[in-house]
């Protein structure tokens, strides 16, 4: 899409919804505040957006809460297929609806959840989430519980999924790097490794079998309890072998709690341009080699077993995702 067009369409959304530079900018502080995005936006910021420079990532996750529009739409990336962004009406911005029935934006976002293999029930899945969100919003019980695991690449976006499903549904994340990360750095300090260190054969060996030990252990401890559960981790390994998945659906199965693993799909680009923004320590030797890292990757990787899978090419999920915890946070026009 050429640069005028894709900055006429920032334009267009704006001066249909009566918005002055200062206002667009305001209000996507304030989304970056509610979404913890970098966002420092003022108005001319806003003018050099709508008069060709391209948007980095927060900002352009900003704009799509704001406009309710996905990337394509607002000509920040091409289509993917079956998209087919309306690029040449803007939508009037609609208020969420209110409680009992989940909003458009949260059903959307739900959407992105596919079947991965022809034995799972996307739909069902989706059914079972949206009800673990009307339980929540009246005080009901959801029944038995549930166990999500998220995985996907490092930058795929798994966590922002993660987030989301439990910001619908009340259910406990279990983020890997939050349960071990300082105490991994420490470990690998203490073997005589480096803290950030996630491509050594002392970390593959030593300490990653561990951290992934840990944070099952905290899942069973809560399925034990009836707690339902979301694990947010890459799960390369264990993904790729299906005794380690049917020994976590066999005790699943015993505890009566249901099991559903999502891979989150991304295209390389722009995994790299997620990494690279959120400039995490432990991924500065994936940016240092990326090719040597891209590589080691099997991107048409897909999980042993039943599966569901998320398609976040060119952030596509990610933009649904985000308009939805902007409506479950209260935001709006």
């Amino acid at each position: 899409m050429a640069r005028k067009e894709r900055s006429n369409l920032l334009r267009q959304h704006r001066e249909e919804f009566e918005l002055t530079l200062e206002e667009v900018g305001e209000k996507l502080r304030d989304i970056a505040e509610r979404h913890r995005l970098n966002v420092a936006a003022n108005f001319q910021t806003i003018w050099s957006h709508e008069n060709g420079t391209h948007p980095n990532p927060h900002y352009r996750r900003a704009y799509c809460i704001l406009y309710r529009r996905n990337e394509a739409e607002l000509g920040l990336r091409p289509a993917l297929p079956g998209e087919e962004p309306a690029v040449n009406e803007v939508a009037t911005m609609e208020r969420e609806p209110s409680l009992p029935e989940p909003s458009q934006a949260i059903l959307r976002a739900l959407g992105s959840i596919d079947a991965g293999t022809n034995d799972v029930n996307a739909e069902a899945l989706r059914e079972r989430i949206v009800n673990a969100w009307r339980f929540r919003t009246s005080g009901g019980s959801a029944g038995d519980p549930t166990v999500v695991l998220v995985g996907g690449f490092a930058g795929s976006g798994k966590s922002e999924f993660a987030k989301f499903l439990g910001n619908l549904t009340g259910w406990t994340i279990l983020d890997k790097d939050t349960l071990t990360r300082q105490l991994v750095d420490q470990l690998l300090i203490a073997l005589g490794g480096e803290a950030h260190d996630r491509s050594s054969t002392l970390y593959r060996e030593k300490v990653r079998p561990l951290e992934y030990r840990c944070l099952i252990e905290v899942a069973r401890e809560n399925i034990n309890s009836g707690i339902s559960v979301i694990l947010d981790a890459p799960f390369i390994s264990e993904f790729s072998q299906a005794d380690w998945m049917q020994r976590l659906n066999n005790f699943c199965r015993a505890k009566r709690a249901s099991l559903a693993t999502i891979w989150v799909d991304c295209d390389p680009e722009s995994m790299r341009e997620y990494i690279e923004f959120r400039g995490a320590a432990r991924d500065m030797w994936k940016m240092e080699a990326w090719d040597e890292y891209l590589s080691t990757l099997d991107l048409k990787m897909r999980p042993q077993g039943p599966h569901f899978v998320v398609n976040n090419r060119l952030g596509a999920a990610v933009t649904l995702v985000d308009e939805a915890r902007d409506v479950l946070s209260g935001g709006g026009l």
